[in-house]
């Protein structure tokens, strides 16, 4: 038997770490299973849908976050550059597209391989994650949908950031 066939007892389910922290910040979640809930999470831009759900063949917690916005076929391709162009500044974490709904969403795992049990704080660090990146590349991704804009510029504007007050 290898190290990897070795059966390890969790102490807690980490969905329900994931769930005390939606109750303790009165997000509206539903549990749609023992290893899956979604949250709704009101941003400065939009709401926010943050998934997680638990893949134990691999003894991790996926976390996707999803905004509504439906990309046109026609502004895919510019959706697609913008979203490499993103993810080469990001250290952890990705933005993807959903081809058959449209939607773009942020992704990331967090790995806990051997029994490991998350702690409040890397599951809450994980879902911040989430939610920051979505709220800073937001407006890029609308500008390319809604203002027919190029990912260059798009990630320009959004990255161009002001110093002082007027």
């Amino acid at each position: 038997m290898t190290y990897i066939e070795l059966e390890q007892e969790r102490e807690a389910h980490p969905v329900d770490v994931i769930e005390n922290i939606a109750s303790l910040n009165d997000w509206a979640f539903e549990r749609s299973g023992e290893d899956e809930i979604t949250i709704s999470i009101a941003g400065g831009w939009c709401d926010y849908h943050v998934s997680f759900s638990w893949m134990d063949d691999r003894e991790a917690l996926h976390v996707a976050c999803a905004f509504d916005l439906k990309v046109p076929e026609s502004r895919r391709v510019e959706v697609m550059r913008l979203m490499s162009a993103v993810n080469e500044q990001m250290w952890i974490g990705h933005f993807d597209l959903w081809s058959n709904e449209g939607v773009v969403m942020y992704r990331q795992a967090l790995l806990l391989s051997g029994g490991a049990e998350p702690t409040f704080q890397q599951a809450e660090r994980l879902l911040l994650t989430a939610v920051e990146a979505c709220e800073r590349y937001f407006q890029a991704f609308q500008f390319v949908v809604w203002a027919g804009k190029s990912a260059r510029e798009a990630l320009d504007t959004v990255l161009f950031e002001t110093v002082g007050e007027a």
